[in-house]
C-alpha cells in the first residue's frame, strides 16, 4: 500500500513538471529522485528547492514608496506632512522617496507560504528544516495574510518571471490545501481539493501533448457556434480543454476529475449526462466548421480513474462522429500513464504516425 501511495504522490510531481516546465529546466533533480509519503512532503521539497534556486539568482527587488520624517531632505518634500510638523514645533521634513526593496508581494508570498508549511503541514521535520534554512534570507520581508492575496492581479515581467512557477505553486498550496477550522485557525488539508486537482489534471494533459508531440497542433481552443445566420449574441463561450489537430484531423478532449466518475440512477450507472452533452456539442460545432471539406472530428471524455469497481472505456459513433469515454489511472507508474496518452494520440493520428514522445521519467 505504501508503495502505491508513493507512486501516486510521485505522479503529482510529474503532473506539476508538465504544468510548470521550470521543474525540468535543471536544479530540481534531487526532488525528482526522492520518494514522498504525502503531498505536504512533495510541496515542501519543491518550495524549498525553488526558493534556494531563486536565492542564487537574487531575490526580486522593486521600488517601494516610503513616507518618513527626516532631518535632511530625501526624495521630495510632502508639504501637508511638513506643515503639520511645523505646527507641532517639530523641526523635521516629511519626505516621500522610493527605495529598492526585497519587501514586496512576490517575496512576501514565498515567505508566508513557507512559514505556513513549517507551522501547519504534516511534512517531515527535515523538509521543514530546509524551509527554515532558506527563510534566514527573508528577514527583511514581511509576513502577510495569504487569504487576502489577489492572485489574478499578480503580473509578471522580465525581472520577476523566474517567480512564475513558485507563485503558482504557492497559490496551489494556499487555495487548494488551506482550510479554516472552527476556532479560526488555519490547517493544511491532507490533499489538494477536487477543484484544484481538476485544473492541474487538465493542464497536465494539455502540456503533455504540447511538449511530447510537437508535430501536432495542441491548444485550448475556442469553438464557434455553428449558427445559420451568423448571429451569436448572448451565446455562451465554448472553450475546449484540449484540442489536438493535424490538418483536418481533430481530437477534442475534455479532462474530468471527479471523486465519482459515473452517475447512478435506480442502481444503474451511466456516464454523466452534462459531460456527454458538452463534448457532443463541441464536436458537432467543430465538425460544422469544415463544411464539405474532407475531415475527421472526434471527441473524448478523459476521466481520472477512481477506486470504483466500474470504469468507463467506451467508443460511440454519434451522427458520424466518434465520441470516446476513457479513464486515466494516476495511481500507476508514470510510464504507463504516458503510454496511455501516447496511445490516444496514435489511434487518432495513426496514418503516417510515428511516436516520438519521450516523457519526463
Amino acid at each position: 500500500m505504501i508503495k502505491d501511495k508513493s507512486i501516486y504522490i510521485k505522479n503529482i510531481y510529474y503532473m506539476l513538471s508538465y504544468a510548470f516546465s521550470t521543474l525540468n529546466q535543471g536544479g530540481y533533480e534531487s526532488v525528482k529522485a526522492e520518494s514522498f509519503d504525502n503531498i505536504h512532503d512533495l510541496m515542501s521539497a519543491i518550495l524549498a528547492k525553488g526558493i534556494s534556486l531563486q536565492l542564487k539568482q537574487g531575490l526580486y527587488r522593486e521600488y517601494v514608496l516610503y513616507n518618513q520624517d527626516l532631518n535632511t531632505l530625501r526624495g521630495k518634500i510632502n508639504m501637508p506632512g511638513t506643515i503639520l510638523n511645523k505646527l507641532s514645533s517639530r523641526k523635521v521634513l516629511n519626505c516621500e522617496y522610493d527605495e529598492l526593496s526585497e519587501n514586496n508581494l512576490f517575496n512576501q508570498i514565498l515567505k508566508s507560504t513557507a512559514l505556513l508549511m513549517i507551522r501547519r503541514s504534516k511534512a517531515k521535520e527535515e523538509r521543514k528544516a530546509n524551509l527554515r534554512n532558506v527563510m534566514l534570507f527573508f528577514s527583511a520581508v514581511d509576513e502577510i495574510d495569504l487569504k487576502a492575496v489577489k492572485w489574478t492581479m499578480i503580473r509578471f515581467q522580465r525581472n520577476n518571471r523566474s517567480y512564475r512557477m513558485l507563485i503558482s505553486l504557492c497559490q496551489l498550496i494556499v487555495e487548494g490545501m488551506l482550510q479554516t477550522t472552527e476556532d479560526g485557525e488555519y490547517r493544511l488539508a491532507s490533499f489538494v481539493d477536487q477543484e484544484h486537482m481538476e485544473r492541474l489534471y487538465e493542464k497536465f494533459i494539455l502540456e503533455y501533448y504540447i511538449q511530447e508531440f510537437p508535430e501536432l497542433n495542441v491548444s485550448s481552443s475556442k469553438i464557434e457556434w455553428a449558427v445559420d445566420d451568423g448571429e451569436r449574441t448572448m451565446l455562451p463561450s465554448m472553450q475546449s480543454d484540449i484540442m489536438i489537430s493535424k490538418g483536418s484531423n481533430v481530437l477534442i478532449i475534455d479532462a474530468k476529475y471527479y471523486t465519482h466518475t459515473l452517475q447512478s440512477y435506480f442502481d444503474t450507472n451511466t456516464i454523466r449526462s452534462n459531460n456527454l452533452y458538452q463534448i457532443f456539442t463541441y464536436v458537432k460545432n467543430k465538425d460544422a466548421e469544415f463544411k464539405s471539406k474532407p475531415h475527421t472530428v472526434s471527441g473524448m471524455l478523459l476521466y481520472a480513474a477512481t477506486d470504483e469497481a466500474i470504469q468507463p472505456d467506451n467508443d460511440y459513433m454519434m451522427s458520424g462522429n466518434k465520441i470516446s469515454v476513457k479513464t486515466l489511472d494516476l495511481n500507476r507508474e508514470f510510464k504507463d500513464i504516458a503510454g496511455q496518452l501516447n496511445a490516444i494520440a496514435k489511434e487518432q493520428f495513426e496514418e503516417g504516425y510515428c511516436i516520438t514522445a519521450t516523457p519526463y521519467l
